[in-house]
């Protein structure tokens, strides 16, 4: 009775293996046909992940050389153009730009002055204040020099000499300058100040 009953129960697991084969068989395509878009869909959102970050890497490297060439511009305008001729004639330019210097001078001059004057400050403070005065004032009168001596020369419409820690600045007002007066203006400066270095600018004449 115990063997009919075991291989009752073996054939009834065959019958049922067999009926299942061929219902997976005879299915269109079962498991595996919706199994083929999942690996489809997640290569293609592979694909669409790589191509977005591609994508935004090319935007950023478009926006990195965008912006280096608006802040190449925007340095260039700074250096090469002077904003403020378009409210000021190259006379009142010069003319606010001497005020200026000079309002900046006379208020470090004070300043060095009553450090020279106070009681509080040692005397190698005195010292150097005493030393940055005569400095302001031997810069300024070589700059005044410089200025009649290049007008003398050329006979342009006005001069502006201005020594700025290591660069000594030469504005002209005029229409043309040759380089070789340019050359020249520059040994005038180095002869007046020293080994600095020269930069010599055209400021249109408007007359």
């Amino acid at each position: 009775m115990v063997l009919r009953k075991q291989t009752v129960w073996l054939i009834t697991m065959l019958s049922l293996l067999i009926v299942l084969s061929v219902y997976y068989m005879m299915s269109p395509g079962g498991e595996q046909v919706a199994l083929i878009p999942d690996q489809d869909e997640e290569q293609t959102e592979e694909n669409l992940d790589g191509d977005d970050g591609e994508g935004a890497t090319g935007d950023d490297a478009t926006e990195t050389e965008e912006g280096t060439e608006d802040d190449e511009a925007g340095e260039t305008s700074g250096l090469g153009v002077d904003l403020s001729m378009d409210e000021l004639s190259a006379d009142e330019l010069f003319t606010t730009i001497r005020l200026e210097t000079e309002d900046s001078r006379s208020e470090l001059r004070e300043q060095l002055s009553s450090i020279v004057a106070s009681s509080a400050a040692t005397t190698e403070e005195k010292n150097e204040a005493m030393e940055e005065m005569y400095a302001l004032q031997t810069v300024a009168q070589k700059e005044s020099i410089l200025e009649q001596m290049i007008q003398q020369e050329k006979e342009f419409r006005d001069v502006l000499v201005r020594h700025d820690e290591d660069v000594v600045n030469i504005t002209v007002i005029t229409t043309d300058l040759s380089p070789t007066d340019a050359n020249h203006l520059m040994q005038m400066a180095r002869d007046e100040f020293g080994d600095y270095e020269v930069i010599v600018r055209i400021q249109e004449d408007e007359a």
